[in-house]
């Protein structure tokens, strides 16, 4: 695109095409220079376009004292132009980054408020997408973070979009300066203990003094790292699917693969492959932090390994890797016996049981293995619960939690476990749930 100046209102409007049949574009509104040029090259298509409904929305993140003023003058301009305008405040977590958190408190709320097929604006331009790439380079992130920002993605249940990633700042600037834009200028972006705000004053500067075209070139080479981030998901999905295979344990819900055909990849494509699968279930480890991967999945076969990561933990068990999060970290609590067998008894933490067929008499109720539990078989006699537990490969995490079905000392079934979960004549069988959620039994 160069230096030189472009039909804003078109080129916004070709770029926002896809999302013309959505119910409702919400605008990103901090009422600084992009979010304010880019509410006003909407308002101003809607008066000949036929547009989705339009509104936005500011945060105000109560950081600093000037901030206060903000959503008035927010108010003001969208009032003045016919835009509703929804203000939410949030409290910004302490920590090492207020940046980062700042932005986490932000996108809880765009994700609370975006709803099934609409889409959120922002107005991050290609000086940004320069910006991002340096930064991330400079903390040694990987092809997926030097790919910068992407275009859109996903947020709550719509869709997230940056329709002014490849505009240049002057472009903005030309644009509110010809229509006499007013806009804020947050005085923190003056403080260069922030290190964006360092980047964009001190190096960015140097950069382009230089080479010209630095912040252009730099946007464009995150778009190559994107694409060549698709290519590494392409490879792992492939990688994925000889892994993603199916087993007698998939009614538990838990995410799983297959650990040998991973095993049988090179390093890298290992780590490409489980990147790709963790990425929605949690924040990615840092480079360092890939040794827990080494550790789990060379660990001797009696063993039970545990990677733990930012938001739950990768097991191996049973020839597979479990991930578990939420609950299924938490030690199942029981309390009482189970006072209405023709029920199903809900289990703190750990789901719900029940019979089909006609419950066995009572006193029965629920608790989990303790070690030396011994079950009476038909054909075998008693038999020790672990040896049984062992014949059928059933994964280390798992067998603290199975519900086990007592009356008084007796242990009569083990939920789930085909031929240890019901009498013998087949008259009643324990099922397991092992969430609240509709999962289907076996």
């Amino acid at each position: 695109m160069g230096q030189s100046p472009i039909d804003l209102p078109s080129w916004l409007l070709l770029n926002l095409e896809p999302w013309r049949h959505a119910t409702h574009w919400r605008i990103a509104f901090s009422g600084g220079l992009d979010s304010t040029v880019l509410l006003h090259l909407l308002v101003t298509l809607a008066k000949n376009e036929s547009l989705p409904a339009l509104s936005a929305i500011h945060i105000h993140h109560g950081l600093q004292a000037a901030a206060d003023a903000w959503p008035q003058h927010c108010q003001a301009v969208c009032d003045a132009w016919g835009v509703p305008l929804q203000v939410q405040r949030v409290r910004v977590q302490p920590g090492a980054s207020l940046e980062r958190a700042a932005r986490d408190a932000r996108y809880t709320v765009f994700s609370s408020l975006t709803q099934t097929n609409e889409v959120l604006l922002t107005g991050q331009h290609r000086d940004d997408q320069a910006e991002t790439l340096l930064f991330r380079l400079l903390r040694g992130a990987g092809v997926r973070g030097l790919g910068g920002m992407p275009s859109q993605r996903p947020v709550g249940q719509g869709v997230l979009v940056r329709p002014l990633l490849d505009v240049g700042r002057a472009e903005l600037e030309r644009y509110a300066q010809a229509h006499q834009l007013r806009w804020i200028e947050d005085p923190s972006n003056q403080d260069q203990h922030f290190s964006r705000n360092f980047l964009r004053q001190r190096i960015m500067p140097a950069l382009t003094e230089r080479w010209p075209q630095a912040q252009a070139s730099l946007s464009r080479t995150a778009a190559h790292l994107r694409e060549a981030q698709g290519l590494l998901d392409e490879l792992a999905r492939i990688d994925l699917a000889q892994a993603e295979t199916a087993h007698e344990f998939d009614w538990l819900g838990v995410p799983s693969l297959a650990l040998a055909p991973l095993a049988a990849l090179s390093a890298a494509r290992q780590r490409n492959a489980l990147s790709h699968w963790l990425e929605p279930l949690t924040r990615l480890p840092d480079t360092d932090h890939w040794s827990g991967w080494t550790h789990l999945r060379d660990a001797a076969q009696d063993a039970a390994p545990v990677w733990r990561l930012a938001d739950g933990e990768l097991h191996r068990g049973a020839g597979r890797l479990w991930w578990l999060s939420g609950d299924w970290l938490q030690a199942p609590v029981i309390g009482g016996e189970w006072q209405a067998p023709a029920s199903a008894l809900r289990l703190p933490g750990n789901g719900r049981v029940m019979f089909s067929g006609q419950p066995p008499q009572g006193p029965l109720r629920i608790a989990y293995r303790q070690g030396g539990e011994v079950l009476r078989l038909a054909d075998r006699g008693h038999r020790d619960l672990k040896r049984l537990l062992n014949e059928r490969a059933v994964p280390g995490f798992l067998r603290g939690r199975l519900p086990l079905l007592f009356r008084g000392d007796e242990l009569l079934a083990v939920a789930n476990l085909a031929g240890l979960d019901g009498d013998t004549h087949g008259d009643w069988k324990l099922h397991w749930q092992p969430t609240d959620e509709d999962l289907g039994l076996r």
